[in-house]
């Protein structure tokens, strides 16, 4: 899922897609996402969801501008939230 996150995280931060000093900082924050979501809370995310690798790249993003610090923002709780109500499962597999 990183492989697919990581080139959306560089376009929402206006990071060319040809540069990769900043790659193994911005795999580390959305490999940590994921262990997070996994080990902490229960919650595999589905690589083949859009909204599910939305949500990561949307994530991983405001990791990334608030340098792991500051309060979550309300649409990330709202989705984070949801897929605590779904159990990480997508509506085709309800």
């Amino acid at each position: 899922m990183t492989d697919k996150a990581l080139p959306l995280v560089k376009a929402n931060l206006g990071i060319s897609p040809g540069t990769t000093i900043r790659d193994s900082y911005l795999k580390a924050i959305i490999n940590g996402i994921l262990s997070e979501l996994k080990n902490e809370q229960g919650l595999t995310l589905d690589k083949e969801d859009a909204a599910h690798l939305m949500f990561l790249v949307d994530f991983a993003v405001f990791r990334y501008n608030n340098h792991g610090g500051g309060d979550m923002p309300r649409h990330l709780k709202w989705r984070l939230n949801n897929l605590f109500i779904n159990g990480g499962r997508t509506a085709k597999n309800v």
